[in-house]
């Protein structure tokens, strides 16, 4: 069945409240993309602060609205609110027409993967694509009575339940790996349990960082030697995505930083400094660019340098050691990585901690193979098609 089509402009506009009645010193909600989860729609984090220090009241917003986020790559960041608050600028308060469309039928077209995939193709801007507004209020949806909305809504909110509570599962493992990391070494920075301490450059056979070939992007090919930029690295975690490759040419000029197998990865400039994660063989041969390092430690257990190298802890301590020179950008020379001190367990311990990982990983990775993600897709996409 197809339903009949409406223009986001026209039963979503975008209308924030006026703030009648607050005075500067009022304390409210103040949302940013940051504390808002991709798909899932979850809010991570809660701000309150006053409303001077809170931003533009021109992104108002109450429990009526759908707060959508306008750019790229946080297209499919939407938000429920469920109180007053003020959003930042890249996040638009959509109010949709009484009687007419129902909000959480909205936040459901918004985040699902056929709308995600159509708007990305609409953005542009060099550093923080962003989409064309003109293009999205234009933009159609269907648009079946407001009862059939309100079904649609609900079996898509269950679905989206089974895929919230799994990705939930993920986060109490990644929590129980931390916990276990703590019981078996202690704080790291802190060292409770008295490991020797020595500076990384002892414990290694390579630190290192490389370059970007000459020319940039414009440089890259669709496939050859694959080239490690720092958004590949994050706490533990390998993203395949937007892996740039370079030709066999550009990867011999870069052969001192030839990424090896279990070569632990860590970024040392920009926003995502102090990010780290262990490669993924799959995706050797490699070579990384001149904001991530590479640190081959043949005396310690790769998982147990990541760990000690995102706790909470040694993280804060790293970021200190980044921001230390006071310069506008944070980064870590290799001096500091070198002189970096690091506990040193026995590798027997190191290596429990690896056996407890590859065990908890294996679940996850069950997890994550699991039906709740593409059941969900596969309703949403038929639920906007009228086959639901």
């Amino acid at each position: 069945m197809s339903w009949p089509l409406a223009a986001l402009g026209d039963i979503a506009p975008a209308k924030p409240i006026k703030l009648n009645g607050y005075t500067p010193s009022d304390r409210i909600w103040h949302v940013t993309l940051d504390q808002i989860e991709s798909n899932t729609g979850l809010l991570l984090e809660k701000s309150i602060k006053p409303l001077s220090e809170a931003g533009s009241s021109t992104h108002a917003f109450d429990d009526r609205h759908v707060l959508y986020s306008k750019l790229r790559p946080y297209l499919n960041k939407v938000l429920l609110p469920d109180e007053t608050g003020l959003g930042t600028t890249e996040l638009v308060p959509m109010l949709p027409a009484t009687g007419k469309l129902d909000r959480v039928y909205l936040a459901h077209y918004l985040k699902s993967k056929t709308f995600v995939s159509w708007i990305s193709s609409q953005t542009a801007g060099a550093k923080m694509p962003r989409v064309s507004m003109n293009t999205f209020w234009e933009h159609e949806i269907p648009l079946p009575p407001l009862v059939e909305q309100k079904r649609i809504a609900a079996i898509l909110d269950k679905a989206d339940s089974l895929r919230r509570k799994n990705h939930q599962a993920i986060q109490l493992a990644d929590q129980f790996l931390r916990a276990v990391f703590l019981e078996l070494f202690g704080d790291p920075v802190t060292n409770p349990k008295g490991w020797e301490l020595k500076p990384l450059k002892e414990l290694t056979s390579k630190i290192g960082s490389g370059s970007t070939p000459r020319g940039g992007q414009s440089a890259y090919v669709e496939e050859g030697i694959s080239l490690i930029r720092s958004l590949n690295i994050h706490d533990d975690k390998f993203l395949h995505k937007n892996l740039a490759f370079i030709t066999d040419k550009q990867a011999a000029a870069l052969s001192n930083v030839e990424v090896e197998k279990r070569d632990v990865l860590l970024n040392i400039t920009g926003a995502s400094v102090c990010r780290c994660s262990i490669v993924d063989d799959s995706i050797l041969p490699a070579r990384v660019n001149q904001h991530v390092c590479i640190i081959r430690a043949p005396e310690l257990v790769p998982e147990y340098l990541l760990h000690m190298l995102i706790s909470a802890s040694y993280k804060r301590y790293l970021l200190n050691v980044a921001g230390s020179a006071g310069a506008t950008r944070e980064a870590l020379t290799k001096d500091q990585v070198e002189n970096l001190m690091i506990p040193v367990p026995p590798m027997i311990l190191q290596e429990k901690f690896a056996a407890i990982k590859n065990m908890v990983k294996s679940v996850i990775n069950k997890e994550k193979k699991g039906i709740y993600l593409p059941l969900f897709d596969s309703l949403s996409q038929k639920a906007f098609a009228g086959e639901l």
